[in-house]
């Protein structure tokens, strides 16, 4: 930073963290993916009510089990525990440290590129990746933006230690690689681009063994976690939360059978339209080019083919969430980058420039709001604790898998669909189990019960102890499986 040649997109970087911290408060209610941030923000919360016993995250939606489980490496999840003992809890935290630790991502992939990538297209590059997915996702409470920005940073100091061969930098590179690869295991097909190293002659053969060493222990610890201990978490406690994709042959598939939604992802999410155009350009001229910048060429190549081996695991799901194309951004924008930096004169490519960030940040900024629909689920907790609900009564919420609605109850329990729990002796069940309170979303998350369902529902018993309604407003009714206090 102390170069001047840094100063703009320091200067970009600080614009951008600014205006995304409109809002930087929200509860995680956002228009989109409140579901994914209630699932960190969860763990993160019983962290601070157990003892915060890190390699034990625990969710509220396994019921009557204890809601340890497998999961992505907690580190954002154990962020938030950290900064919550000292200030108390809060929802939003993690969205400012994700924020800030993308910020830096931000940053070393400016360097990343200017000095071991392509020079003249770091700037374009980083501008372009600050307006993408990652303008909305870096102030989610998610672990996608946040372990990629680890990661960015990890493989700058390896590449870094290549040049001048000092040992911390490779510390530090085995940090953020480990650290990035273990909160996010799609991450791991940034790291395939760096075999191209094996091949390089500019490089003492130690150094490049040194380094070489350090990508084989990341990944080792990063699948000796989501291989051996997710799986031991999962059948120790009896429940399963994580998706660990499925077979590359259903997955190829399902991508066939859902390619529209997939192709979405590149033209719609990662850059919208105009970037998207920007990142058609610089693929073709990098196949032109291919000679002149073969060392670009080639890790662009790779990269690519290694995500699609992601996708491919991942199948449907990378189909139907925006979030998945989240890793691949910093590809795209490079690309793009590089076709930016191709124009004749500095004036066009700031147009340009300007043009594809306003339509990417103008396209993201519904996610800066509440969505009106959820806003009253805010008050879900003090309601029940209104009605003397125990926080340790289970509860059952009707939103289907949607776990924000036990987040904001700050209890544990079920969801689930209407025809679940009105299937016949669900709610008897249920009751051994320890359930107290239902819960019935009107307006969101749910599917609001028919009339006619909701005089059954009041007139089931359960363990001969009448459901009653305790509570009604515009966003939910509840129910209670107490006797009367």
């Amino acid at each position: 930073m102390k170069s001047k040649i840094y100063q703009p997109i320091v200067i970009w970087i600080a614009i951008f963290f600014l205006i995304r911290c409109i809002g930087i408060t929200n509860p995680p209610l956002d228009v989109a993916h409140n579901w994914r941030q209630t699932t960190v923000t969860m763990v993160a919360r019983n962290y601070l009510e157990t003892g915060g016993h890190f390699f034990y995250p625990q969710i509220d939606v396994a019921g009557e089990k204890t809601g340890i489980t497998g999961m992505e490496f907690p580190l954002l999840n154990y962020l938030i525990y950290l900064v919550s003992k000292v200030f108390g809890y809060a929802h939003w935290y993690g969205r400012l440290i994700n924020l800030v630790v993308s910020s830096f991502g931000i940053y070393y992939f400016f360097l990343l590129v200017k000095k071991h990538i392509h020079e003249s297209s770091a700037f374009p590059s980083a501008m372009l990746l600050l307006g993408s997915i990652w303008f909305a996702y870096s102030r989610k409470i998610m672990p996608d933006t946040f372990s990629m920005s680890i990661l960015i940073w990890g493989i700058y100091q390896g590449l870094e230690f290549m040049k001048s061969g000092t040992v911390w930098k490779l510390l530090l590179s085995f940090v953020g690689i480990t650290l990035g690869i273990l909160c996010k295991l799609p991450m791991i097909f940034a790291i395939v681009p760096l075999a191209l190293l094996w091949f390089d002659k500019t490089h003492l053969r130690m150094r490049i063994y040194s380094f070489f060493g350090v990508l084989a222990l990341a990944v080792g610890l990063s699948f000796l976690y989501y291989f051996r201990w997710v799986p031991y978490l999962n059948e120790k406690f009896g429940f399963v939360h994580f998706f660990m994709g499925k077979s590359i042959q259903i997955g190829a598939m399902e991508i066939l059978a859902n390619w529209q939604d997939v192709i979405e992802k590149y033209y719609l999410d990662a850059l919208h339209f105009t970037g998207f155009a920007a990142w058609l350009v610089g693929l073709f001229l990098l196949w032109k080019q291919r000679k002149n910048q073969p060392a670009l060429f080639y890790t662009v190549a790779i990269a690519t083919l290694a995500f699609m081996g992601i996708m491919l695991k991942s199948g449907t799901t990378f189909a139907i969430h925006s979030y998945y194309i989240v890793p691949f951004a910093p590809v795209m924008a490079l690309v793009a980058g590089y076709a930016l930096a191709q124009c004749k004169t500095q004036k066009i490519q700031n147009i340009l420039l300007f043009i594809i960030i306003m339509e990417n940040v103008l396209n993201w900024q519904h996610n800066f709001r509440i969505k009106p629909a959820y806003a009253g689920f805010e008050k879900l907790e003090t309601h029940l604790d209104s009605l003397g609900a125990s926080r340790k009564d289970l509860i059952f919420v009707n939103s289907k898998e949607v776990p924000t609605t036990l987040y904001f109850a700050h209890r544990k329990g079920w969801c689930n669909h209407n025809d679940w729990i009105l299937a016949p002796g669900r709610i008897d069940s249920l009751a051994n189990l320890g359930l107290k309170w239902i819960v019935v979303a009107k307006t969101a998350f749910g599917e609001p019960l028919p009339a006619q369902h909701l005089s059954i529902l009041k007139t089931k018993r359960a363990n001969n102890i009448p459901i009653i309604q305790r509570l009604e407003n515009e966003h939910y009714q509840i129910y209670s499986l107490n006797k009367l206090r």
